[in-house]
């Protein structure tokens, strides 16, 4: 996820060992220009080709959608489940083979997001889903939460990145932001949890909520109009200001809301 930045933070403090710090000190490389084809391609797939970074996976769009060289090249269907008048979106791909347990492991990440992750898995595990989070300590797991090192690029931070399922099995990776001027020096459990929450989101086929207008959370225009979503029996009226998968951060604590708790059980409580 991304949120607008006024300053740049400055990490002052070499060789300190505080609640953030990780394996994942080293700075990554400056952001590799991407090509007008490259941008051709993610437009074609109904992303918004506005501050794309190019990384050794592929590309992020969006602030924290990983698309692979492959998946460009392929036509990518997102359907609409409408709830009240802000549709909550899913990818082509979802997870299958339900009812199932995914593993999370964590590698090299300080206290404060391994508590994130537990409250993620909390929240999810809550829902009475088909579907259901277990953290692992050892071994290979469905997805694994690990972190980057990324220097504020055009005045935005990226916080994390995931991707979408493939072959009915969850995206394997999330990533976390270890720069400071992303969670600070002393990442807030919940915020990194919301954060967490939200690339899992990802890595179960959900799209943002605003995907077609992400002016409601980000501030920008709308990127695809040709979705003709889906209605979700009892859900109510008006537009939805605090979903768990809006594009860009609120700063705060973003558990799942309603409309949120409607849409996932659509998708994986049946």
């Amino acid at each position: 996820m991304k949120k607008q930045m006024l300053a740049v933070i400055a990490c002052l403090a070499a060789g300190i060992m505080m609640s953030s710090c990780s394996k994942n000190d080293r700075q990554e490389a400056p952001p590799q220009p991407v090509t007008n084809e490259v941008l051709a391609q993610i437009k074609a797939l109904g992303f918004s080709t506005d501050n794309v970074l190019k990384t050794t996976e592929g590309y992020i769009v969006e602030g924290d959608i990983l698309l692979t060289a492959a998946q460009l090249k392929e036509k990518m269907s997102i359907t609409a489940l409408r709830v009240g008048q802000v549709e909550q979106y899913r990818s082509g791909n979802l997870v299958t083979g339900l009812p199932r347990t995914i593993t999370v492991k964590i590698v090299g990440l300080g206290p404060a997001f391994v508590a994130g992750v537990d409250t993620a898995i909390r929240r999810y595990n809550s829902l009475g889903l088909r579907i259901r989070f277990s953290r692992i300590a050892s071994g290979t797991a469905g997805i694994t939460v690990e972190g980057y090192n990324q220097a504020p690029v055009n005045g935005q931070v990226s916080y994390a990145y995931s991707g979408f399922p493939t072959a009915g099995n969850p995206y394997s990776s999330i990533k976390l932001n270890t720069n400071t001027a992303a969670f600070g020096y002393n990442p807030n459990v919940l915020y990194a949890g919301s954060i967490i929450q939200h690339e899992m989101g990802h890595c179960l086929g959900m799209h943002h909520t605003d995907y077609m207008d992400r002016s409601f959370s980000c501030g920008g225009s709308p990127v695809r109009e040709d979705i003709t979503p889906i209605w979700i029996p009892g859900t109510p009226t008006g537009p939805d200001p605090n979903s768990w998968m809006l594009a860009c951060s609120n700063g705060g604590n973003r558990p799942f809301n309603s409309n949120d708790i409607i849409a996932l059980r659509n998708l994986y409580a049946r």
